[in-house]
C-alpha cells in the first residue's frame, strides 16, 4: 500500500503567495504525509491525478484567482471525474483588506466540488482557506501550517 500524498501548487509573483505555501507543506511535514510543493507554472493537470490531497494557494486579482491557476483549473476539465473523492483546498493573498481573497479561495473551491473532490473547511481562521493581506503575520502562516495538517489527517484518515 502507498502512502497518500499531498500536491501544494502556488502562484506566488512577490513571495507572499509562496510563504503561505511553504507553511502549509510545513503543516503537511508536520503530519507525516509525503508532499509535493511546487509553482502552479511547473504544475500540469496530469499532476493532479497523481495525489490524494490538493491544496492550490494563489494571489488575488480583480477579486478573483491568478490568470495561471485559473487555466490550470480550467485545463484540468479533461480529467473531469478522475479527481472524484480527492481532498482539496485553497488559501490566497491579497493587497488590501477587502481585496477580495475570500473570493478567489472560494473560485477554487469551486472548481473543486464539481470535480466532485471532499473541501476540507476551517474552524478557527479565515473559514474558506488562509488569507493574508500582503506578507503573511504569524497568524496567516498559523493559519496556513493548521490547513496543512488538517489535509494531511483527512488524506490519512480517507486513503
Amino acid at each position: 500500500m502507498t502512502m497518500p500524498k499531498v500536491l501544494i501548487s502556488y502562484y506566488s509573483r512577490g513571495g507572499n503567495t509562496k510563504a503561505m505555501a511553504e507553511a502549509v507543506a510545513q503543516g503537511v511535514r508536520e503530519e507525516g504525509v509525503e508532499f509535493t510543493l511546487k509553482s502552479v507554472p511547473e504544475t500540469t493537470p496530469e499532476d493532479m491525478r497523481l495525489y490524494e490531497g490538493i491544496i492550490i494557494g494563489t494571489p488575488t486579482y480583480f477579486g478573483a484567482p491568478a490568470a495561471p491557476v485559473k487555466k490550470l483549473i480550467d485545463d484540468s476539465v479533461k480529467y473531469y471525474g478522475d479527481l472524484e473523492g480527492k481532498v482539496g483546498a485553497a488559501f490566497a493573498s491579497c493587497g488590501i483588506l477587502g481585496g477580495g481573497a475570500e473570493t478567489a479561495v472560494l473560485d477554487i473551491i469551486k472548481a473543486f466540488l464539481i470535480h466532485g473532490m471532499i473541501v476540507q473547511g476551517i474552524v478557527n481562521g479565515g473559514h474558506y482557506g488562509p488569507i493574508s493581506v500582503g506578507k503573511p503575520d504569524a497568524k496567516a502562516l498559523g493559519e496556513c501550517r493548521e490547513l496543512g495538517r488538517k489535509v494531511a489527517q483527512l488524506v490519512k484518515r480517507l486513503f
